[in-house]
């Protein structure tokens, strides 16, 4: 998980150097990580918590009154609240732009430089949505309409990836939680909206199993039967007839249904939803309902 030594985690969440320490010593709201160099570390998780403390003094809430309710009773406010109240925070449209600028031009080291600076002060969760995800639809788009050749979007995409399994080498392993496999069926090579799954769960306190890109459902019966997992999720981003959308549908409640949940999400299904609804397979919208579910999983 991304650390914050505590000047960038003033700046994240809002509070003085000084209430942090004050609320961390009198209160125990928050016991930062030591690094090797005795800095206090900060997590994402205690931005979420911290973030909410402060919206809820700004209403008038007293900390002593806050902290009686103890750490554990805040932080699942806290994720309840962001996950219901969650509002996508727009899209950094001028540095899409200047990233997708660099690309045309060939420019790599200006676009790892830019790409690499605005991960350095933005949380990971966050730069997901603010430039991350907008970001590779644009480059999408772009290849789609024949502006930036298929080198160009792979190493946009293949930056992207890193970024994200960078992101969740940095999570500690679990001994404890449910269990989520997350893959793409077999012949969808898009990942990243696979991949942004199984951060977001891994982020959430799931211990997952990201087994990547043109996965046969054959194939992953056989590691769901081995692991028995608390729930599959699969990402099709690939537009599919509604014969392959039934016979998708049909495969995943006759071979994975009876090992664990199910759940689908991207636009190869949003058209057909009704195939897989009626298979008692879930069906995610966006993000935001996977998020839901997934706080539903660990709470």
């Amino acid at each position: 998980m991304p650390m914050y030594r505590i000047h960038r985690f003033s700046k994240l969440t809002g509070l003085s150097p000084h209430v942090i320490r004050a609320w961390e010593r009198r209160h125990g709201l928050v016991t930062p990580i030591r690094g090797d160099n005795r800095y206090r570390l900060y997590t994402d998780e205690d931005v979420e918590l911290f973030r909410y403390l402060k919206s809820q003094i700004d209403q008038g809430v007293a900390i002593g009154e806050l902290a009686e309710m103890g750490r554990e009773k805040l932080q699942e406010q806290a994720h309840r609240l962001s996950v219901e109240n969650h509002r996508e925070p727009p899209p950094s449209e001028r540095l899409v732009l200047e990233l997708t600028q660099a690309l045309q031009e060939n420019d790599r080291v200006l676009f790892e430089r830019k790409m690499n600076g605005a991960l350095a002060v933005i949380p990971f969760e966050e730069a997901l949505h603010r430039f991350l995800l907008p970001l590779q639809e644009r480059v999408g788009q772009l290849w789609h309409d024949g502006i930036l050749g298929v080198g160009q979007e792979h190493y946009a995409s293949n930056q992207i990836k890193q970024k994200i399994f960078s992101a969740m080498n940095q999570f500690r392993a679990l001994e404890e939680g449910p269990i989520v496999v997350i893959a793409c069926p077999a012949n969808e090579w898009h990942e990243i909206a696979a991949m942004t799954a199984a951060y977001v769960c891994r982020a959430r306190g799931c211990r997952v199993h990201y087994l990547g890109a043109n996965l046969p459902i054959s194939e992953l019966a056989t590691y769901c039967d081995r692991i028995r997992p608390t729930c599959v999720l699969l990402s099709v981003t690939i537009g599919r007839a509604s014969d392959d959308a039934r016979m998708l549908a049909g495969e995943l409640a006759a071979r994975i249904l009876p090992l664990a949940l199910v759940g689908v999400g991207g636009q190869g299904v949003q058209a057909h939803a009704e195939v897989f609804l009626v298979e008692n397979i879930i069906v995610f919208q966006d993000l935001k309902a996977l998020d839901s579910f997934v706080f539903s999983l660990t709470h």
